[in-house]
């Protein structure tokens, strides 16, 4: 088995409930070494849950767990030493310098080193890696939110983990910031050496970063795959537009770019304005969403029948 096979997540039946209240019901996937996953949702659909079950924050309440061949719920400190977690946010001390806090933390790593990796990183390697060595004197106060979320990250990363949990990593981020930490995580993910599990609301986002996005409506995972994948599920047909002679066409077909060919070959020159149209994350995303509430209104339609002769 090659280490990109290396199953790092497995989940299978996956359930929480809060009192009556489930919030995860039959959850189950798997991640693989290297892999960047996303996990997608809208508000309530159980992403963070999910999450802090993953890395044993919280008890579940049925199903079987392995994170990296552990149950998280009997995870003891080595284990804990292999994971990174970056929160939406976190309560930290303003007065402690960039380099002074990752050089502390570090230090928890050490007892955890082993043959075959070495933790943690280096303070001024790490402060490198993250983009920060300009700032690696700052106080945690000064800096921007976007360098506050690469020193986050940073932390995540101090003992260097196998696998990496980033829970709405850029929530609050103006543009600029967000797209330079979108820079970060792509760094990341192309050296395959950490895992990475990702939870957003940003579609674009999702697709830019992950190679696999699974969406969780409902307390379900309704859809699992690439971007392409899953918008193929939703649509077989592409759209492509064009204009001749002043006159608007509309064409769906199943092999556009031969369509397109054709076109041209045909008329040339004649073609105008012509646009390909494919069903983009945003319309596969809502599009599973709304068929996934469509379904659960279904099944909790009360049985009128039942109602009036009871």
């Amino acid at each position: 088995m090659t280490t990109r096979e290396r199953v790092v997540l497995d989940v299978d039946g996956l359930r929480m409930s809060y009192g009556t209240t489930e919030i995860l019901r039959d959850v189950g996937f798997r991640v693989h070494h290297g892999e960047v996953v996303c996990l997608l949702g809208p508000n309530g659909a159980g992403k963070t849950t999910t999450l802090e079950i993953l890395e044993g924050f919280r008890m579940r309440s049925a199903g079987r767990v392995e994170v990296l061949g552990t149950d998280p719920a009997q995870g003891d400190e080595r284990w804990r030493a292999r994971l990174g977690v970056v929160l939406q946010s976190w309560r930290d001390h303003g007065r402690w310098r960039v380099r002074e806090l990752l050089a502390h933390l570090g230090r928890y790593y050490a007892p955890y080193s082993t043959g075959q990796t070495i933790r943690p990183w280096a303070t001024d390697e790490l402060i490198e890696a993250v983009g920060l060595t300009p700032h690696a004197g700052k106080k945690v106060r000064m800096l921007s939110g976007g360098q506050r979320r690469r020193l986050d990250v940073a932390v995540g990363l101090v003992g260097r983990p196998e696998l990496l949990f980033l829970d709405e990593p850029t929530a609050g981020l103006d543009p600029v910031a967000r797209r330079e930490f979108h820079g970060l995580v792509e760094s990341l993910s192309a050296q395959r050496d950490t895992t990475i599990v990702l939870t957003t609301h940003d579609l674009h986002e999702a697709e830019k970063l992950s190679d696999r996005i699974m969406i969780l409506d409902g307390g379900r995972i309704i859809a699992d795959g690439t971007a392409a994948e899953l918008a193929r599920s939703i649509a077989d047909e592409d759209e492509v537009r064009w204009t001749r002679d002043g006159q608007r066409y509309e064409r769906n077909t199943t092999e556009s770019t031969k369509f397109v060919l054709d076109l041209f070959r045909r008329y040339g020159e004649e073609i105008g304005e012509l646009e390909v149209r494919r069903a983009s994350l945003e319309d596969t995303y809502l599009t599973l969403v709304r068929r996934a509430e469509a379904g659960r209104a279904a099944t909790d339609q009360p049985d009128e029948q039942h109602e009036v002769t009871r």
